[in-house]
């Protein structure tokens, strides 16, 4: 059996730097951090797999690969500000809190509690975590350097995209279906321009559904 010291090397040797992930920063900070201190205890032993891991019904942790590659396009630098939408139980605000100056992490009541033992115990102390519903964001808090959305949207709600800053990147995994594909959003005067970045899925967050219109 190996231990999760080898099984993060091995990790980032076989799923992230493959995928192009190269920054120093993002492969230092996750082979820093210890995904399995980040999972529910009867997923620890899955913590370092090739694919999303379930927290709770509908919620998920990111695959390394993809949440690698998102941060690799949010270019994080140390004296950011970072939004961290759905934190789950922490991982990505301890990965994003190693990179960055500080990161307000948004999480539901289920599992704020629990994500807020999780980085006091890793030692983490520059994230706040906000209990409150991922659709309201954090405004308060903000303006943010960037934003990230641990899961899938449909549609992201003004109040996150308003806490952007100008000149700011956003991330999130867009689904169509049952396809999905991640963009990196650049605010510029106000406005976000979109590109996509690559293909990839997760659970839609709540509060992220487009507002389905019927017709008789």
């Amino acid at each position: 059996m190996q231990d999760f010291a080898t099984r993060r090397v091995m990790m980032v040797d076989t799923q992230v730097r493959p995928s192009d992930v190269t920054k120093f920063p993002i492969i230092e900070a996750m082979l820093e951090i210890a995904r399995e201190d980040f999972v529910p205890t009867s997923k620890r032993e899955a913590a370092y797999i090739g694919e999303n891991v379930p927290l709770t019904p509908g919620r998920v942790l990111l695959e390394p690969r993809n949440f690698a590659k998102i941060l690799d396009a949010l270019d994080l630098q140390p004296v950011d500000l970072v939004l961290d939408i759905g934190c789950g139980l922490g991982y990505s605000a301890a990965v994003i809190a190693h990179m960055t100056e500080a990161v307000v992490a948004v999480e539901t009541s289920d599992m704020a509690k629990d994500a807020e033992q999780a980085l006091t115990q890793a030692g983490v102390d520059n994230v706040a975590v906000v209990n409150g519903a991922l659709m309201d964001g954090a405004a308060k808090h903000g303006p943010y350097d960037a934003i990230i959305l641990e899961g899938a949207v449909e549609t992201i709600p003004d109040a996150i995209l308003d806490s952007l800053k100008d000149g700011g990147r956003i991330a999130a995994l867009f689904m169509e279906g049952v396809l999905g594909v991640a963009r990196i959003g650049h605010k510029v005067n106000g406005q976000i321009s979109w590109k996509d970045i690559f293909n990839g899925s997760a659970p839609i967050l709540p509060g992220f559904e487009k507002t389905r219109e019927f017709s008789l």
